[in-house]
């Protein structure tokens, strides 16, 4: 509820309960870990408040209120929320505990509208010097009832319960120590716990990026349920969930473009959670594929100054540091920043492979008034990767592998694939009467690519029998911009007695590409001959030189413009019925040059595409719900057929069920769902004989793709000091239509699997367990990966695998913690990721370590 209650006495509590958690369950935890710290620890009165007080220029705004009757700690928290104020407790939690508030119904002052929620509960409001301050305590009784236990005649004076301004943090995930988190946005504009969503979801806290050391998207993804990471090069990360690849992403619920050429991120270091949605996210992004979403999260900062100073050291000379500071900038807490700084330096198992990364992150929050809140707030993130390409390794023609050492390169020494991304981001958010909330976000970022490197040509077999490469090469720069905006209006209505969740909303994206090649030969390639891959130097070669770019040439324009909607309704006490639609108009244009010469021109365009969503959840009891969803998406593509035309769009539809349960207050969340995805018009790539005699690819329609599968998962508390997150996964994809005209051999087959190279199952463990008694300092976790055999449609195949971590660590005291992370513990030998064709393909990393220090202040 944006409440936030800590005991008085503060060494007394608990680290875990001085984190964010819902009101209920932190007045239930501090009553076992206060009442025998605090006793009836006394506090001096105050002055009870007045409709007419001036302590606060909120006491005057009449605001209209629709609260029901109930527990009071429940009571108070709604009533901070509507009223745009949290509460903390600095007093034994007895005090409220088992207590009923009458409600509270119409426009009240906020002082007049506390007085009437604490009717008969024997509490009082009171007004504080500082404004927007209330306390709360006692309401006056007979002294014959009020002597303490001694039989003085002293008045007994209960502590005060203090009100003061909020942080709207909803969801949160840093400083909790959790591994799941009690409200989400990524599969719906609402927030909503787990429980709530009618769809498979995820998180990968703070705690969890802490604990396992992750660094980049990258190891989000390869970390989250049910999705499998691809490289399509040395630095191009491909994600696939449910058979699908992953083409958006959400920041702050602001849907971009993922393109994995250009985009950078930036480091984890500037993030508090990712959020993961499996299956269509039509809802929250319109034009997108059916697999589903990543919600990155920005940190925010808080009203108190706090900070922490991260440094690890690992395999590889793998150097990494950060600075993360944030708090407020003025007296009255009314103007707050963050800034995050985070450098890594790392060298690799691949011979002559280096990263660089580099991230400056900066948030400032001012509240303009009680009811406003203006956030802006840019990145900067920069990556330098000498020796890395596009390469990748290459197998036998008949698709063995090579005897290859893991750090055996086939690309030149002197390749590189550096990005740059500027982001700058604004979100002003109004809290209107009765709850609702009008918001406007925006954000632009800014994209570079510089590269020079090889990519490999089909293998083949010399007159000695042994495998030969072509190596073929390109220098390319890439200059990317992408624009987005939205406008939210949302809230809660009453009808049919009732209350209900509306959400109305319009967004505007606009992404813009301009990339230029060029080299000693047309479309900014050259050749470099052949090689033998057991017996060359990658140092060998030396580096061409290359020319002005130019040659060769690719624009693109993309816009997209979309009207959205949503209802939550509440049908009884134990359903709720999500009913949302969007209208989107999109139009894309793409062009390729060779000089002043276009060719590949595509144009894909929608008007008014409508995209269906509803979900129904019912409440079997107070652990477990069930749930179906339905949508639809569409994803236009501008892949040229081989009649020099554009495939039509993807279309689909998505359905989903499920039960997901949730225990200990929220604390441990754990869900199973069955699904099914029917996905038309998706490409394939066809042979270069097909495409009539054009230097670039062509496609295919593949039909119908049916992907169906059954999701598990389990995330959280399971005991004190015991976190864990969960997950199994099996999706298989199959084509359901048989072959197009384009194909009369029969190449693709009905009842073929489609994206074979993505597993079948995975299963993904992760935990940490906090030790008791006198080992409380020590903790020790680890990890398990394991997924099903891969192949591709070129004869390349792998056995099922599975990767070992283990994690150990070690308070030094309240600032200071030790992590040392050993991954792939067993150092087994696999490929991490298979390509589509003959190749990329690339080995996972060998055993590594990684030791981490981080001082918190």
């Amino acid at each position: 509820m944006g409440s936030a209650f800590t005991c008085s006495n503060q060494s007394a509590t608990p680290a875990l309960l001085r984190r964010p958690l819902s009101a209920a369950v932190r007045s239930a935890l501090l009553a076992m870990a206060c009442s025998a710290s605090l006793g009836h620890a006394q506090q001096p009165p105050s002055t009870p408040a007045s409709p007419t007080s001036a302590a606060s220029s909120q006491a005057a705004d009449l605001r209209s209120y629709q609260i029901a009757a109930g527990p009071l700690d429940e009571a108070l928290a709604r009533f901070a929320e509507q009223a745009g104020i949290s509460i903390s407790i600095s007093m034994p939690p007895q005090l409220l505990a088992g207590k009923q508030s009458p409600g509270l119904q119409g426009r009240h002052a906020v002082n007049a509208g506390l007085a009437r929620l604490l009717a008969g509960t024997g509490l009082e409001p009171v007004a504080a010097r500082a404004a927007g301050v209330y306390t709360l305590r006692a309401a006056p009784a007979p002294a014959a009832t009020a002597r303490p236990a001694d039989g003085t005649d002293r008045a007994l004076t209960l502590p005060e319960v203090k009100v003061s301004a909020p942080l709207d943090r909803s969801g949160a995930t840093e400083g909790t120590g959790s591994y799941t988190t009690q409200q989400m946005r990524t599969a719906t504009p609402l927030a909503l716990s787990p429980r709530e969503t009618p769809q498979s979801v995820s998180v990968i806290t703070s705690q969890q990026i802490e604990d396992r050391g992750l660094v980049s998207l990258a190891d989000i993804a390869q970390a989250a349920p049910g999705l499998t990471v691809v490289k399509w090069g040395g630095e191009r990360y491909r994600f696939s969930s449910r058979g699908f690849e992953i083409n958006n992403l959400l920041v702050d619920g602001l849907p971009i473009e993922y393109e994995e050429a250009a985009l950078s991120t930036g480091a984890l270091s500037m993030y508090d959670r990712a959020e993961i949605m499996r299956g269509a996210a039509g809802l929250t992004e319109g034009a997108g594929t059916p697999g589903g979403s990543i919600n990155l999260v920005r940190k925010r900062p808080g009203r108190s100054l706090e900070g922490n100073v991260t440094a690890s050291a690992g395999s590889w000379n793998n150097y990494t540091a950060s600075l993360d500071v944030g708090g407020p900038l003025n007296e009255a807490g009314t103007l707050r920043g963050r800034t995050v700084v985070s450098r890594q330096d790392k060298g690799s198992f691949i011979d002559d492979t280096k990263n660089k990364r580099s991230l400056v992150y900066g948030i400032v929050e001012a509240d303009l008034t009680a009811s406003t809140t203006l956030t802006v707030g840019g990145s900067f993130s920069d990556e330098d990767n000498p020796g890395v390409d596009w390469n990748g390794l290459g197998t036998n023609p008949d698709g063995s592998f090579l005897p290859l050492s893991r750090s055996t390169r086939m690309s030149p020494s002197w390749s590189f694939w550096d990005k740059r991304s500027k982001t700058v981001f604004a979100d002003l958010e109004h809290r209107l009467e009765n709850g609702w909330k009008a918001r406007l976000a925006a954000s632009a970022i800014n994209s570079e690519m510089h590269m020079l490197g090889t990519y490999l040509r089909t293998p083949v077999l010399d007159s000695n029998g042994q495998t030969q490469f072509g190596l073929g090469g390109g220098g390319y720069d890439y200059d990317r911009t992408q624009r987005s905006i939205d406008a939210q209006l949302s809230g809660q209505f009453n009808a049919w007695g009732r209350a209900h969740d509306l959400v109305l909303g319009a967004s505007h994206r606009r992404s813009r590409w301009n990339d230029v090649g060029g080299g000693a030969t047309i479309h900014g390639n050259f050749t470099l001959g052949t090689f033998n891959p057991l017996s060359w130097d990658p140092g060998s070669i030396p580096k061409p030189t290359i020319g002005e770019f130019g040659l060769w040439a690719r624009k693109a324009e993309m816009d997209q413009t979309s009207l959205y909607g949503m209802n939550r309704l509440a049908l009884g006490d134990a359903t709720k019925l999500i009913l949302g639609a969007r209208l989107d108009w999109f139009e894309r244009d793409q062009a390729q040059y060779d000089g002043d010469t276009p060719y590949g021109v595509t144009h894909d365009k929608a008007t008014r595409k409508f995209t269906p969503y509803a979900g129904l959840v019912y409440t079997l009891n107070d652990q477990y719900s069930v749930y179906a969803s339905g949508t639809r998406i569409f994803n236009p593509q501008s892949y040229e057929s081989a009649d020099g035309g554009s495939l039509p769009p993807q279309t689909g539809t998505n359905f989903e069920l499920g039960i997901k349960g949730e225990y200990l207050d929220g604390k441990l969340n754990a869900s199973a769902a069955i699904f099914q995805i029917d996905l038309d018009n998706l490409p394939d790539a066809l042979p270069a004989s097909a495409c009539g005699g054009r230097a670039t690819s062509c496609y295919q329609s593949a039909g119908k793709v049916r992907s169906r599968g059954v999701e598990l998962e389990l995330s959280g508390e399971l005991q004190p000091g015991w976190q864990v997150a969960a997950s199994y996964t099996y999706a298989s994809a199959t084509r359901r239509s048989p072959a197009s005209a384009y194909d009369p051999a029969g190449t693709y087959t009905m009842g073929e699997r489609y994206a074979s190279n993505i597993p079948r199952t995975l299963v993904k463990l992760a935990t940490n367990y906090r030790l008791p008694g006198d080992w409380q300092r020590w903790s020790v976790g680890g990890s398990l990966e394991v997924q099903s055999k891969t192949d591709s449609p070129w004869s390349v195949h792998q056995g099922g695998f599975a990767i070992a971590g283990l994690r150990l660590g070690y308070t030094v005291n309240r600032q200071l913690d030790l992590n040392l992370n050993i991954n792939n513990l067993f150092d087994r030998y696999y490929y991490s990721s298979i390509g589509a064709d003959n190749g990329p393909n690339f080995f996972g990393d060998p055993r590594n370590v990684m030791l981490t220090a981080r001082y918190r202040f």
